[in-house]
């Protein structure tokens, strides 16, 4: 495997492989360390929203909190809590996995641990320099209804929160 790039959150390598025709042929990567999603549940019916501009897509998005696995030895629980209390300034009482799923398998090997998140108590934000944020609160209803209709494109909290929704239907 060849390095084509090293950056802070991601490389990207080469790997030069057999195809099943006999061939050699090129599949470039990209490496990813992984991230974790957080649902932050006030209530029942209550939970914390972003808004973040997002650069790369020249949008400012609604988003779940979540983050990069970037601290090496960083259990996923402990990233999750951080990421939560560093974008929303609440500090989770209970942090639950819910599930984790691969995001671009055919380029990208990035692996995002989902986590719903209760009794919280406010704390203080703490943004790095580059992060836009603003946190609202909504009713759960509304949030799904925002899956539906489009308003929520970022697929991270598209998965976590229908999953969600799918595990208090079924009553998981």
């Amino acid at each position: 495997m060849e390095l084509l790039l090293k950056s802070r959150k991601f490389d990207v390598v080469r790997e030069r492989v057999v195809g099943r025709d006999g061939r050699d042929h090129v599949r470039d990567y990209v490496i990813h360390p992984g991230a974790v999603v957080i649902l932050p549940m006030l209530d029942e019916e209550r939970c914390l929203i972003l808004r973040q501009r997002r650069p790369a897509v020249g949008q400012v998005l609604w988003e779940l909190p979540a983050g990069t696995l970037d601290i090496p030895g960083e259990s996923l629980e402990i990233a999750a809590a951080r990421e939560l209390e560093e974008e929303t300034g609440h500090a989770a009482g209970r942090m639950e996995r819910m599930c984790a799923f691969l995001t671009s398998p055919g380029i990208l090997s990035e692996k995002i641990t989902a986590f719903v998140a209760g009794d919280l108590r406010p704390t203080r934000q703490n943004l790095g320099p580059t992060e836009e944020i603003d946190v609202e609160t909504r009713e759960l209803s509304e949030v799904m209804e925002m899956v539906r209709d489009g308003r929520i494109v970022d697929g991270k909290s598209v998965v976590t929160l229908l999953w969600y929704e799918m595990r208090r239907s079924r009553g998981w």
